[in-house]
C-alpha cells in the first residue's frame, strides 16, 4: 500500500459533509447509481455550492455548470472531499476566486475510465450513457457542452483527456494534474513483460495481456488529439505535472505539450517542482478550480 493510499484511508469517511460559514453553506451529496452497463452499483459524490438550494426559488430556477472529477488509482469518489479539498473550495469561493458550479466525482476503481480490451468493463459507456444523464437529470445544471467540463488526477487525468479528446463535442474544457500519460508503445510495454514492470500489472486488466495495440491506440490521448484536432481546438485545456513525478509522468506531460503545439491546439501546460503526492495535488488544486471558473465564464479573464 502506497503512502498516498494510507493517507486517504486515514481520513474520515463521510456520506454527507456540511461546510461553510454562518451566512453560506456548501454540501456534499453522496449516492450510488445501479448501472445496467457495469452490472453493479457505482458510488458517486457531488459538491453542491452554497446558494444552490435557494436558487430553486428563482424564476426561472438557477442552473449551474458541472465539472466532472475523475480520481486517481487507489482513490475513490470521496477522496477529494475527504482530503481537505472541500475546505479549499469554500475558501476559494469566499475569496471570489471561484464561481458557483457543481463537481461530480464517480467511483472509477482501476478502470482508467475506458472500456476494457476484453469488453468485461465498459466504463466509458457507463460514464457517457448513464452517469452524465443521471447527474444532469438529478441536479439543476445547464446541460450541453458550454456548461460541462472534465478534470482528473493521475489515472483520472488520463481519463479526462481521453474522454474530452474522444468527445470534444461534449465538453467545453478539460484539465489534469499529473495525468498518467504513458509514452511507451504497446510493443515496448509487451517487450518489458518479462522484466516484471510494475506498470504492466495495472495496465493489462484494462488494455489486455499482451497489451492490445489497436485498443491502446483507440484510447491514446496523443493520437486522439491528432485525430480529432478540429474538435479539440475548441476545448479550453490546462494541465500541470510535478517534475519529480514518482512514475515519470512528466515525460508524458511534455509529450502532450508538444503534440498539442504541433496540432496548433491552444493550451496551458505548467511544469512545477514536486512529486506524485497529495501535497503536490493540493498545492495546485486552487489553480485548477480557478481555471475552470474562468473557462465557464464565471470569473473575468485576466
Amino acid at each position: 500500500m502506497s503512502p498516498r493510499t494510507r493517507f486517504w484511508l486515514a481520513l474520515p469517511s463521510a456520506l454527507c459533509l456540511i461546510v461553510g460559514s454562518a451566512t453560506a453553506q456548501s454540501r456534499i451529496d453522496c449516492s450510488a447509481l445501479n448501472s445496467r452497463i457495469l452490472k453493479r452499483a457505482v458510488r458517486y459524490c457531488v459538491f453542491i455550492p452554497s446558494g444552490y438550494d435557494a436558487g430553486v426559488t428563482q424564476k426561472p430556477p438557477r442552473r449551474y455548470p458541472v465539472l466532472y472529477l475523475l480520481h486517481g488509482l487507489g482513490d475513490n469518489e470521496q477522496t477529494l472531499f475527504n482530503s481537505g479539498g472541500w475546505t479549499l473550495l469554500d475558501g476559494l469561493r469566499s475569496q471570489h476566486k471561484m464561481g458557483d458550479f457543481l463537481i461530480a466525482a464517480p467511483e472509477g476503481r482501476r478502470s482508467f475510465y475506458i472500456n476494457s480490451a476484453d469488453g468485461s468493463e465498459r466504463y466509458s459507456d457507463f460514464f457517457l450513457q448513464e452517469f452524465l444523464p443521471r447527474i444532469e437529470n438529478k441536479y439543476r445544471v445547464h446541460g450541453g457542452r458550454a456548461g460541462r467540463a472534465i478534470t482528473g488526477i493521475s489515472m483520472g487525468g488520463y481519463g479526462a483527456f481521453r474522454l474530452a479528446f474522444a468527445h470534444p463535442e461534449l465538453f467545453s474544457a478539460v484539465s489534469a494534474q499529473s495525468a498518467a500519460l504513458i509514452t511507451e508503445t504497446p510493443q515496448q510495454l509487451n517487450a518489458a513483460s518479462n522484466t516484471g514492470l510494475p506498470l504492466l500489472a495495472v495496465l493489462t486488466p484494462v488494455f489486455g495481456k499482451p497489451v492490445a495495440e489497436r485498443h491502446w491506440n483507440d484510447n491514446n490521448p496523443f493520437l486522439l488529439a491528432k485525430r480529432n484536432a478540429l474538435g479539440v481546438r475548441k476545448l479550453t485545456i490546462y494541465f500541470n505535472c510535478g517534475q519529480e513525478d514518482n512514475y515519470g509522468f512528466e515525460k508524458g506531460a511534455v509529450a502532450l505539450d508538444h503534440e498539442l503545439s504541433d496540432e496548433h491546439i491552444k493550451h496551458e501546460y505548467h511544469p512545477y517542482p514536486g512529486d506524485h503526492s497529495i501535497t503536490y495535488f493540493l498545492s495546485h488544486f486552487s489553480e485548477v478550480m480557478e481555471f475552470h471558473s474562468k473557462a465557464f465564464g464565471l470569473l473575468a479573464q485576466p
